[in-house]
Order: C-alpha cells, then structure tokens, then sequence
C-alpha cells in the first residue's frame, strides 16, 4: 500500500437527508491514488479527544477532490459534521484494498449486479463510475425511504436502479437480499459486488454461492489504526484470520467463514 498522510483541505461539507454528510477534500494524490472500495482514516479533531480516526470509504473522485459520505452516528463523526470549508483535516489514505472489477468489467451479455444496505452505496458509486461502461444495476436497501441515498447519482452514470425498503415505502417490500433473488430469476448475472451491514453481506454470500456466482463483498468493521497493527477488526476466512482494514476491506465470498 502506498499511504499517505496529508492535510487536506476542505471544499464543501453539506448535511444529506435523514443523518448523513457528504463532504469533499483537496487531494490530488489520494484522488489519482484511490481505487473503489478503499477507504480512507480521518482525524476529525487536532485535540485527543477523541483519540482515534475515523474510518470511512471513498466515494469518488473528482479531478483533484475526494468524496465521502459519513452517518452521524458519535461524537466523531458529530464533530466531522461541524467542520467547515477552508478547514484542513489530517487524513491517511488511500487504505485497504479495493474490488478487483478491471478484469471483471467487460462483459457484454451478463450484468454486474451492485448490492448496498444503508451506507453501503458509499464505495458502490465510486465502483458503478468504473463500471458504467457495462450498465451495471444496482439494487439499494434501507429500512424506510428516508434512508435512502445516492439513487440519482447511481442514475446519471447509467445504472439500472432498483430499491427495497423494510416498510414498503419505496419500491420491493422486504430485504434487498430478497428483492436480490428476484432480479437473479430474471438476469443473467456476471458478478456480484456488494457492501453493508453484515448479516446482508453474509445472505448475498450464501445467493452468490446457491448460484454460483462470483462475488466480492466489502465489509464493515470497527477499525482502530487502519492499517493492520493493532489487529482490533480480524475476521477468520478459510485462510486464518484477516485483517479488514489491511487485507479488505472487499474479499471474494468464498474466502470467507461464516
């Protein structure tokens, strides 16, 4: 990995609907450097208080500028939300390796399928830009409408969009696993790409594996230093135990145990 730590100056910060930001920073390296699925590790504040950095994916890339969106969900994350254009934050990045979609992106008759739950469509839009060539579909999950996110962005690359929410208050009623098996009646499926919660991931792991269908998930975990030192985000795959931060965050399924 070749990491950086940069003070990156910020361009916008802007408050999304329900409890998310989008925020964008100056980086003309981690911009040419970033790969979707990569994250990158911010210290929100230059006091210890609080003390770690906050992990959190890259969500494009624009010239020289790099994209995140973050949930406000703790007192870093509240405090990230507060700063203001102008400011600097201190950032390590680009982190962790990406999905392996070069290889993957040139087929013409199956569709690469996109799979986000929540806060998962983060990285997935950088991946869809990468992607757009092949119009993949993307099919987003959330608990009600109001947590939905990115869906015109997903749209103005090309992407066939398609959404579940636990209520029904917007498209498929039920999990976006489910709706998932729906599509997967109808298409012919090349890959499957997908980031969220775990139990998602873990269900779209055992469709992927019903039907034979390569997939790379990227996974969610508590990180500390980001860089594999402290081992505080391991996860056990049929290789031993792996570090999310540093040998993810995205695995191919079938390297994982359950």
């Amino acid at each position: 990995m070749n990491i950086r730590q940069i003070e990156a100056k910020i361009i916008s910060n802007q408050k999304l609907n329900g409890n998310y930001g989008h925020l964008e920073f100056e980086s003309g390296i981690i911009a040419k450097q970033a790969q979707p699925g990569q994250f990158v590790n911010i210290r929100v504040v230059d006091t210890l208080d609080p003390l770690l950095r906050r992990p959190i994916s890259i969500h494009g890339v624009s010239g020289s500028k790099v994209k995140i969106i973050y949930e406000i969900i703790g007192k870093g994350t509240q405090i990230l939300s507060a700063r203001k254009p102008g400011e600097f934050l201190d950032i390590l990045g680009p982190l962790g390796n990406g999905f392996d979609y070069l290889r993957l992106a040139k087929t013409a008759q199956r569709k690469n399928i996109l799979i986000a739950g929540g806060m998962g469509v983060a990285p997935l839009v950088f991946l869809a830009e990468k992607l757009k060539l092949s119009k993949p579909m993307i099919l987003i999950g959330a608990r009600t409408k109001k947590q939905l996110l990115c869906l015109q962005e997903f749209k103005a690359l090309g992407c066939v969009v398609k959404v579940a929410t636990d209520d029904g208050s917007s498209g498929f009623k039920g999990r976006v696993t489910d709706l998932l098996n729906v599509v997967l009646s109808q298409t012919k499926v090349a890959h499957l790409f997908s980031c969220g919660p775990g139990p998602m991931l873990k269900a779209v792991s055992q469709v992927a594996q019903e039907n034979k269908i390569i997939a790379q998930l990227s996974l969610e975990a508590h990180m500390a230093c980001g860089v594999g030192a402290c081992l505080g985000c391991e996860v056990l795959t049929k290789n031993g135990y792996k570090s999310v931060c540093k040998d993810g965050p995205v695995f191919f399924s079938e390297e994982l145990t359950w």
